[in-house]
């Protein structure tokens, strides 16, 4: 397929390489918002770029009609007008918080441990990110898509970044250290002892791999679609 990349920092470089690995073309890289001129005989774009360029990128590549995978975070708050853009062009958007396949079969863990833990209140919960110092924003969207996912499950109804007394708030631990491309923990701890489930992501290939699966997955498809869908978990 013909593919394009939108954001060409790190990830997008990791991206080139395993799109080239697998006999896809890319006749375009860009650090700046597409133009109709730029997506001629393209068949599906990966946006990794940042969070003040997402939105405007997304919707320019949507309303060309180019199927879309995007994995920038800290831009949620406007998710639902792309979505909303996406079905008026009948077009395909699929965003992913994490496109590392060992990340998505780390929720569904996650999910189903806080189905079990919602009955044990003498257990407190504590989520913790840890990233390299240059990722934008905080906490992660990996974070945030995790504990969404006990809210789902349990009594919580919402988080905070850092601590929080509260019975109903996850808190949300975040460090930013060198070289570091991504570590999850979720821990459950009471006094007598502590139950923890971790992802530690050794390189950005992995996230790499599950953006370019999913762009071969979307090609020909029409609607909104995560990883779920990619992975056969919905």
């Amino acid at each position: 397929m013909n593919i394009a990349i939108i954001g060409y920092g790190k990830m997008g470089k990791t991206i080139e390489e395993i799109l080239i690995e697998r006999d896809h073309h890319i006749p375009i890289k860009l650090n700046r918002k597409p133009e109709a001129e730029d997506l001629k005989n393209i068949d599906v774009a990966i946006e990794f770029s940042n969070p003040e360029a997402a939105f405007e990128n997304i919707g320019a590549l949507i309303e060309n009609k180019i199927p879309t995978i995007s994995g920038t975070t800290g831009w949620l708050d406007k998710l639902h007008e792309i979505i909303e853009l996406n079905q008026k062009n009948d077009c395909a958007f699929l965003y992913g918080s994490n496109f590392s396949l060992g990340v998505n079969l780390f929720f569904e863990l996650n999910e189903r441990l806080a189905k079990l833990m919602a009955n044990y209140p003498e257990y407190k919960i504590e989520l913790e990110e840890i990233h390299h110092t240059q990722k934008l924003d905080t906490p992660s969207g990996t974070a945030i898509s995790l504990a969404k996912g006990i809210i789902e499950n349990s009594i919580k109804t919402d988080w905070k970044l850092d601590e929080s007394d509260s019975e109903e708030i996850i808190p949300i631990k975040a460090l930013r250290i060198d070289n570091v491309p991504g570590t999850h923990t979720v821990s459950y701890h009471s006094e007598v002892d502590s139950i923890e489930i971790k992802h530690t992501a050794h390189t950005r290939k992995g996230f790499a791999l599950g953006a370019v699966l999913a762009a071969e997955w979307i090609h020909g498809k029409k609607g909104f679609f995560s990883m779920k869908d990619v992975l056969g978990l919905n």
